[in-house]
């Protein structure tokens, strides 16, 4: 039976992928500052913040150590912010680097550590078209994705020789309740942009992941996009 780690799984997308992950056998351990309500006998919730290092080590660490290894990462939680450029505060720009790039990087290197001992894994990094399509109001939250993105195509490099893969997939909107609280004109401007009118369902963007999951073409390092960003 293979085992996920999924973080960001008290919401919206989190919550919509691990429920995806459970139907099709695995089992998944959800990291979130909150616990999930998800009720299934394979779920396994841990309240852990992710920008703290050492609770995400010791957390990943007792997950590898009580199972036969960690097969999937997914890198999901985030936030997001829309502020003009010069009026954007300095803790904001802080706060997105520290949940959406470092929150991450501390699950991969924790996760990962135990990859390399199996010499297998998939790594899976949730990101934004955001990033190529340059959105104006929101440098902060662009800039801490794009970090991400970066990190990506490195770890991609250095953890593909131990047999592991390393990718980020990008959406658009996603109708989730974050992107409700979003002005209709600036959603459906996006969405026009990367040739998605009619914008991007939950089980679209879920059917996306589960698809590159179990894609053997997979290329590592690779940034797929659901959407058009050229």
């Amino acid at each position: 039976m293979k085992l996920a780690i999924l973080t960001g799984t008290s919401r919206g997308l989190g919550r919509a992928l691990a429920h995806k992950l459970l139907e099709c056998g695995w089992t998944v351990h959800g990291l979130a500052r909150e616990n999930s309500d998800i009720n299934h006998p394979r779920f396994h919730s841990h309240a852990i913040d992710i920008t703290h290092e050492p609770s995400v080590q010791s957390t990943v660490a007792k997950i590898g150590e009580s199972s036969q290894g960690i097969d999937l990462l997914i890198n999901n939680a985030g936030s997001a912010s829309m502020n003009a450029l010069l009026l954007t505060p300095g803790s904001v720009a802080e706060s997105l680097m520290r949940t959406n790039y470092l929150g991450a990087f501390y699950c991969l290197q924790a996760a990962g550590k135990s990859m390399v001992r199996q010499r297998k894994g998939l790594i899976i990094n949730i990101t934004t078209v955001a990033v190529p399509l340059a959105l104006a109001g929101e440098a902060a939250y662009v800039a801490s994705k794009a970090a991400l993105d970066a990190f990506t195509k490195v770890a991609a490099t250095e953890l593909l020789p131990h047999g592991i893969k390393v990718v980020g997939l990008g959406f658009g909107p996603i109708d989730t309740r974050l992107t409700r609280a979003v002005g209709q004109n600036k959603l459906t401007e996006i969405n026009q942009r990367i040739k998605r009118p009619q914008g991007t369902t939950l089980d679209e963007a879920t059917a996306f992941i589960l698809g590159k999951i179990n894609d053997p073409q997979l290329a590592s390092g690779q940034i797929y996009y659901l959407g058009q960003v050229t």
